[in-house]
Protein backbone atom coordinates (compact mmCIF):
# COMPACT_ATOMS: atom_id res chain seq x y z
CA UNK A 1 0.00 0.00 0.00
CA UNK A 2 2.60 2.41 0.55
CA UNK A 3 4.35 1.68 -2.01
CA UNK A 4 0.97 2.36 -4.17
CA UNK A 5 0.48 5.71 -2.59
CA UNK A 6 4.35 6.61 -3.34
CA UNK A 7 3.76 6.33 -6.67
CA UNK A 8 0.56 8.23 -6.99
CA UNK A 9 -1.57 5.01 -7.99
CA UNK A 10 -4.09 5.16 -5.56
CA UNK A 11 -4.99 8.09 -2.66
CA UNK A 12 -6.63 8.21 0.50
CA UNK A 13 -10.19 9.21 0.30
CA UNK A 14 -12.97 10.14 3.24
CA UNK A 15 -16.19 9.85 1.00
CA UNK A 16 -17.01 7.16 -1.51
CA UNK A 17 -19.78 6.13 -3.77
CA UNK A 18 -18.60 2.40 -4.75
CA UNK A 19 -16.56 0.79 -2.00
CA UNK A 20 -15.09 -3.12 -2.87
CA UNK A 21 -13.48 -4.76 -0.24
CA UNK A 22 -9.70 -6.07 -0.74
CA UNK A 23 -8.77 -9.67 -0.47
CA UNK A 24 -5.04 -10.93 0.57
CA UNK A 25 -4.36 -14.18 -1.89
CA UNK A 26 -1.30 -16.06 -1.88
CA UNK A 27 0.24 -16.95 -4.69
CA UNK A 28 2.32 -19.92 -5.60
CA UNK A 29 5.51 -18.65 -4.59
CA UNK A 30 4.27 -18.05 -1.75
CA UNK A 31 4.10 -14.37 -1.64
CA UNK A 32 0.86 -12.84 -1.44
CA UNK A 33 -1.08 -10.60 -3.61
CA UNK A 34 -3.91 -7.80 -3.37
CA UNK A 35 -6.97 -8.52 -5.17
CA UNK A 36 -9.23 -6.40 -5.14
CA UNK A 37 -13.07 -7.84 -5.58
CA UNK A 38 -15.17 -5.41 -8.26
CA UNK A 39 -17.45 -7.93 -8.58
CA UNK A 40 -20.19 -5.79 -7.72
CA UNK A 41 -18.65 -2.48 -9.74
CA UNK A 42 -18.51 -4.86 -12.71
CA UNK A 43 -21.88 -5.90 -12.43
CA UNK A 44 -23.23 -2.55 -12.85
CA UNK A 45 -20.53 -1.27 -15.67
CA UNK A 46 -21.69 -0.92 -19.02
CA UNK A 47 -19.38 -2.93 -21.25
CA UNK A 48 -17.34 -1.13 -23.65
CA UNK A 49 -18.40 -2.64 -26.98
CA UNK A 50 -14.60 -2.26 -28.56
CA UNK A 51 -13.28 -5.14 -30.00
CA UNK A 52 -11.01 -7.54 -28.45
CA UNK A 53 -8.39 -9.58 -30.80
CA UNK A 54 -8.77 -13.36 -30.63
CA UNK A 55 -5.87 -15.18 -29.70
CA UNK A 56 -6.12 -17.38 -32.28
CA UNK A 57 -6.03 -15.10 -34.69
CA UNK A 58 -3.23 -13.78 -33.61
CA UNK A 59 -1.35 -16.66 -33.68
CA UNK A 60 -2.05 -17.51 -36.85
CA UNK A 61 -0.60 -14.36 -38.14
CA UNK A 62 2.66 -14.40 -36.66
CA UNK A 63 3.21 -18.45 -37.16
CA UNK A 64 5.86 -19.42 -39.80
CA UNK A 65 7.87 -15.91 -39.57
CA UNK A 66 11.53 -17.13 -39.03
CA UNK A 67 11.76 -15.01 -36.07
CA UNK A 68 9.61 -12.31 -34.23
CA UNK A 69 10.21 -9.86 -30.98
CA UNK A 70 7.55 -10.73 -27.81
CA UNK A 71 6.96 -7.50 -25.29
CA UNK A 72 4.21 -8.02 -22.07
CA UNK A 73 3.25 -4.78 -21.47
CA UNK A 74 0.85 -5.94 -18.25
CA UNK A 75 2.96 -3.65 -15.64
CA UNK A 76 1.98 -0.98 -18.13
CA UNK A 77 -1.75 -0.56 -17.75
CA UNK A 78 -0.55 1.96 -14.82
CA UNK A 79 0.18 4.64 -17.86
CA UNK A 80 -3.16 5.32 -18.14
CA UNK A 81 -5.75 7.56 -15.65
CA UNK A 82 -8.94 7.08 -14.79
CA UNK A 83 -10.93 10.19 -15.92
CA UNK A 84 -11.99 12.03 -12.65
CA UNK A 85 -15.93 12.07 -12.16
CA UNK A 86 -15.59 7.88 -12.34
CA UNK A 87 -12.01 7.83 -9.97
CA UNK A 88 -14.38 7.22 -7.11
CA UNK A 89 -16.00 3.79 -8.66
CA UNK A 90 -13.28 2.25 -8.18
CA UNK A 91 -12.71 3.00 -3.88
CA UNK A 92 -11.63 -0.19 -1.87
CA UNK A 93 -11.26 -0.44 1.87
CA UNK A 94 -8.79 -1.99 3.56
CA UNK A 95 -7.82 -1.90 7.32
CA UNK A 96 -5.88 1.11 7.15
CA UNK A 97 -8.85 3.09 5.44
CA UNK A 98 -10.53 3.96 1.87
CA UNK A 99 -8.28 4.52 -1.05
CA UNK A 100 -9.51 4.78 -4.86
CA UNK A 101 -7.20 4.08 -7.92
CA UNK A 102 -5.94 7.23 -10.14
CA UNK A 103 -5.09 4.95 -12.66
CA UNK A 104 -6.78 2.22 -15.01
CA UNK A 105 -7.17 -1.59 -13.42
CA UNK A 106 -7.04 -4.65 -15.40
CA UNK A 107 -9.31 -6.64 -13.58
CA UNK A 108 -11.59 -4.19 -13.75
CA UNK A 109 -14.86 -4.70 -16.64
CA UNK A 110 -13.34 -2.11 -19.43
CA UNK A 111 -9.25 -1.94 -18.57
CA UNK A 112 -8.94 -4.70 -21.30
CA UNK A 113 -10.64 -3.31 -24.02
CA UNK A 114 -9.40 0.69 -23.18
CA UNK A 115 -6.09 -0.67 -22.99
CA UNK A 116 -6.20 -2.24 -26.40
CA UNK A 117 -8.03 1.13 -27.86
CA UNK A 118 -5.03 3.18 -26.70
CA UNK A 119 -2.38 0.66 -28.20
CA UNK A 120 -4.67 0.75 -31.20
CA UNK A 121 -4.31 4.19 -31.42
CA UNK A 122 -1.03 4.42 -30.12
CA UNK A 123 0.80 2.01 -32.82
CA UNK A 124 -1.73 2.65 -35.82
CA UNK A 125 0.76 3.00 -38.02
CA UNK A 126 2.73 -0.40 -37.42
CA UNK A 127 -0.11 -2.69 -37.13
CA UNK A 128 -0.52 -4.97 -39.70
CA UNK A 129 2.76 -3.82 -41.05
CA UNK A 130 5.05 -4.87 -39.04
CA UNK A 131 3.58 -5.31 -34.92
CA UNK A 132 0.88 -7.06 -33.80
CA UNK A 133 -0.99 -6.02 -30.45
CA UNK A 134 -2.68 -8.57 -28.45
CA UNK A 135 -4.07 -6.95 -25.38
CA UNK A 136 -0.40 -6.17 -23.17
CA UNK A 137 1.52 -8.17 -26.27
CA UNK A 138 3.19 -6.77 -28.67
CA UNK A 139 4.53 -9.16 -31.43
CA UNK A 140 6.89 -7.80 -34.03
Amino acid sequence: MDKLLTVGFIEFIKVATWLSPIVIVPKKNDKLRIYIDFRKLNAATKKDPYPLPFTDEVLNIVVGYEAYSFLDRYPKYDQIYIVPKDIYKNAFVTNWGAFIWKVMLFRVKNGPPTYQRAMTKTFKDYLDNFMKIFLDDFTM
